[in-house]
């Protein structure tokens, strides 16, 4: 890629980009180190997010739950699950509050070392077969230091993306952090679809540790990258130009109330429909239709690496064509689609699920994904834009992406108890389901029309967009 593409060339072969009035100088080396690192720490959290839904989807369970009926089991297991997401916003709180203080870098640092020692943590817990109750205990704990570090982890990496790209081009290398998602969602189903080569009955093995152990590598290389990362030029700048005291959680909200409703609800289809086709769909294809836990890995696998393509796709069009009509048409494109993805996952039939799985996650989840990764920071203030892009972010991960593995999981067994002697019991359940893949994407499209066109933005702009 030429110097040209990543903005403006000054005489000294540095890259200068325009933000308002200021001009920021950047070497195209810090640029891509940025995007390297930045993707790094998000391969790290969704290789976690993977790790933990197929795990609890799979695993968890018989392992750390033991119930005479294996849905309550289930059940149990999401519930943990939706832990993580519950205590999001706090982290995001804390830890975006101390990125808008202290500096991107310094907190980028500190929330994916939480998550990397978290991630390790659950690999060496032992079972309740061991300890008894203290196995779900330790799990929770691990699970809940897990969802403090990412509710300001990807938050970070948006921020800092968007502050370090040239204008014109926010979208596209806002994006490329967030291929860190395909990254760790990949090296997760490939670890779990060799551990389940062969293995007959992964909850009596050791195998299913070996995945949440394996964090600590990729934790090791994130930590290497970021050390050598420079902090995000525009909050430089911030520091540089103003005095006043950071503002306070309750100046942020009372400033900032109106922003932060707006982009937890266009996150609504986009996080949904994250935890709807990464959790509930592989549990529901591989649980209820009966199809091999190897099937739901490989569907994984196929819409990651579709994923992959449409990410930086959609970053691209939003620098085109603007955030919002690209962000809306992916969120249509969901709605439309939900009905037919479901009822193929509903058929049992392996292909069929793999084709689906990579329409309605890897192309519409994952295009609202990519368009959303320069959205949203462009969407806040300069001030308060870490704290507010991780509340957004993370108060919509209770409400649509940590509920809905639960409440898919509570209409499967309603629908298994009406056909109690079907083949598959539960196999209705695709009807609801996919009625709440619409409604989601509905709630996401009617918030679009509520948000002014953010593209390319002064990113020292003190005042939010709405």
């Amino acid at each position: 890629m030429t110097q040209a593409a990543f903005g403006a060339v000054g005489a000294d072969g540095r890259i200068i980009r325009g933000a308002g009035a200021t001009r920021m100088a950047l070497s195209v080396s810090e640029l891509r180190r940025a995007a390297w690192t930045c993707s790094l720490g998000s391969a790290l959290e969704y290789y976690d997010f993977a790790l933990y839904s197929l795990a609890s989807a799979l695993v968890f369970g018989p392992l750390f739950f033991p119930s005479v009926s294996p849905v309550t089991s289930l059940i149990a297991s999401f519930a943990t699950y939706f832990v993580g997401f519950a205590v999001r916003p706090v982290g995001g709180i804390i830890f975006g509050t101390l990125g808008d203080t202290i500096g991107r870098k310094k907190v980028l640092l500190i929330t994916v070392t939480l998550m990397g020692l978290a991630s390790t943590g659950i690999g060496l817990i032992p079972t309740y077969q061991t300890i008894g109750v203290w196995a779900p205990v330790l799990l929770v704990t691990a699970r809940v230091l897990q969802g403090l570090g990412a509710g300001a982890e990807q938050a970070g990496a948006a921020v800092m993306m968007t502050e370090y790209a040239p204008a014109g081009h926010r979208g596209f290398y806002a994006s490329l952090p967030f291929l860190g998602i395909q990254i760790g969602t990949i090296i997760a189903a490939i670890v779990y679809c060799s551990l389940l080569f062969g293995v007959t009955d992964i909850t009596h093995s050791w195998v299913w540790r070996v995945p949440f152990l394996v964090s600590a590598v990729i934790l090791v290389v994130a930590l290497y990258m970021r050390l050598k990362l420079k902090e995000s030029p525009t909050f430089e700048k911030i520091q540089r130009k103003t005095q006043e005291e950071h503002e306070a959680l309750a100046v942020v909200i009372r400033t900032s109330w109106r922003t932060i409703i707006a982009g937890i609800g266009v996150r609504m289809a986009e996080n949904g429909g994250s935890s709807i086709y990464q959790v509930l769909a592989i549990s529901y294809i591989v649980n209820t239709m009966g199809l091999p836990g190897l099937w739901g890995t490989s569907a994984l696998i196929t819409a990651a690496v579709v994923g992959g393509f449409t990410v930086p796709i959609a970053g691209l069009l939003s620098d085109r064509f603007g955030r919002i009509k690209v962000y809306r048409s992916f969120a249509i494109l969901q709605g439309v689609t939900a009905f037919p993805v479901w009822y193929a996952f509903s058929t049992g039939r392996p292909l069929l699920a793999v084709l689906a799985l990579s329409m309605g996650l890897g192309i519409t989840t994952w295009g609202m994904f990519g368009t959303q990764a320069a959205m949203l920071p462009e969407m806040f203030g300069a001030r308060h834009r870490y704290m507010a892009v991780s509340m957004s972010r993370e108060v919509s991960a209770v409400i649509a992406g940590g509920v809905t593995p639960l409440v898919g999981s509570f209409i499967i067994r309603w629908v298994a108890a009406f056909h109690p002697d079907a083949v598959h019991p539960g196999q209705m359940a695709w009807l609801p389901i996919a009625g709440y893949v619409v409604l989601l994407s509905m709630t996401t499209i009617a918030t679009t029309f509520f948000i002014p066109e953010c593209c390319n933005r002064d990113l020292l702009e003190q005042n939010d967009i709405l």
